[in-house]
């Protein structure tokens, strides 16, 4: 069971992660005799040879388990050690800009670990401990993963931007190609140096030609990815799974829209580098969205260090008995709610859909009748009355369609933009290989 209780700590895919991390410092005996070897000095902190001995060993029982012929001893050391490079790089830069993941966090993710491989939370340090693993390790490893994904998505992913444009484009894209196709895709990069020259850049072309051309020809492409690319899933076999056509990097979604599954693309030249892209398998899938939605408006009055809960229960139970004596809802909400978003309309809310709303606000409308107005009733925004105006079933496909392009546009740059940054950080950096 631990396996998959470790595949589905989901962070790990993301950041490229698997095993547990060791501390990254040195202990002398007691004589003196240094007990731990330094792998690699990374600016001021360690990768420690247990370290890397550690994750050797995990990648190594991974590969196997794929029945992924493994490289070279060499190879590989050399691909897991640049792995902990960047993530000891990762770390350093999360601890220099104040980043934290607190118990609370990791103790939901741990929840989330449990919930889907079926396992009660206060079991899982023994479900854990029964396989050989130190829970207390297992919730380090997890914290830094943790770290790393938040990290990602602070310098990288947020600072991406989706224009109104760059979403209508794709909507139209969509409509001639198989953008909501499922793909499952590999994927080798030879990155660049920030500044290559153009012996470099003549070199590295004719190597991603070089791997092309054997892969093409029935080469173990997952082999050849562990042991030359430069990507984040390198050590996966270069594996990306299966993602939505939408979901990939626009040049891969070009080259696998005209491949057949086993196909392996031509180089192609990206600002980070060579790509090659094998085309694993590709299924179709299109459905439309159909959603119940509830048209809603309500007053909202908080309580402050003048009006407790019960003053301002009451004031809510008047201003209702003045709208079912027939005052205007809209007019009474406009000038007393507290809410400044709805209190310009009228109180209004509009059309929303389920999960809109905090339970305790659901609770309280989900049995309403149209225009029945509820008793007064506390959520953790404050005393709330609201008054349902409708429902409806709605085809919500075409607002879901635009907000899936907009994350999907957003995570198709995002690769690219990821292999960037880690290139950056990692030029940035001070790095002695010590083995």
């Amino acid at each position: 069971m631990l396996k998959y209780i470790v595949l589905i700590g989901f962070f790990a895919s993301a950041a490229g992660i698997s095993g547990i991390a060791g501390a990254q410092t040195r202990d002398l005996g007691v004589h003196g005799e240094m007990l731990d070897r330094i792998a690699a000095i990374v600016n001021d902190g360690l990768v420690l040879k247990t370290e890397m001995d550690s994750q050797l060993d995990a990648v190594g029982k991974r590969l196997v388990e794929q029945k992924v012929a493994l490289p070279s001893q060499s190879v590989l050391r050399q691909q897991v050690l640049e792995r902990l490079i960047l993530q000891e790089i990762q770390m350093q830069r999360a601890k220099k800009i104040g980043l934290n993941i607190s118990d609370e966090q990791l103790n939901a993710t741990l929840q989330d670990v449990a919930v889907r491989n079926k396992i009660p939370f206060d079991q899982l340090p023994t479900t854990l401990e029964a396989q050989g693993i130190d829970y207390k390790q297992y919730r380090e490893s997890m914290r830094r993963e943790l770290t790393l994904n938040t990290l990602r998505e602070r310098d990288v992913i947020a600072r991406i931007i989706v224009t109104p444009r760059e979403i209508d484009q794709f909507l139209a894209r969509q409509d001639n190609a198989a953008a909501n196709d499922d793909f499952n895709v590999s994927h080798i990069l030879l990155s660049l140096p920030s500044a290559a020259t153009p012996q470099q850049l003549d070199e590295i072309s004719k190597k991603a030609t070089d791997l092309s051309n054997r892969a093409s020809k029935g080469e173990d492409f997952g082999q050849l990815a562990i042991a030359n690319s430069n990507g984040q899933t390198a050590l996966d076999g270069g594996t990306l799974g299966w993602r939505k056509g939408n979901q990939l990097p626009q040049f891969i979604l070009d080259l696998v829209t005209k491949m057949k599954p086993g196909d392996v693309s031509a180089p192609v030249r990206t600002p980070s580098g060579f790509h090659i892209v094998k085309l694993i398998e590709r299924r179709g899938i299109e459905a439309k969205v159909i959603i119940n939605q509830i048209h809603v408006r309500h007053i909202l009055i908080k309580t402050n260090e003048l009006d407790d809960d019960e003053t301002v229960r009451q004031k809510l139970t008047r201003l209702r008995d003045r709208i079912m004596k027939g005052e205007d809802f809209a007019g009474i909400a406009s000038t007393t709610s507290e809410d400044p978003g709805s209190a310009p309309d009228g109180g209004d809310l509009g059309w929303t859909g389920p999960g809109t709303f905090v339970p305790e606000f659901s609770k309280a409308i989900g049995d309403m009748k149209e225009n029945e107005i509820t008793e007064p009733f506390k959520t953790r925004y404050g005393w709330h009355i609201a008054q349902v105006l409708g429902t409806r079933s709605y085809d919500s496909t075409a607002d879901v369609r635009r907000q899936r392009a907009f994350g999907a546009i957003r995570e198709s740059k995002a690769d690219e933009e990821t292999e960037l940054w880690l290139r950056r950080l990692r030029d940035d950096a001070f790095v002695e290989i010590k083995l």
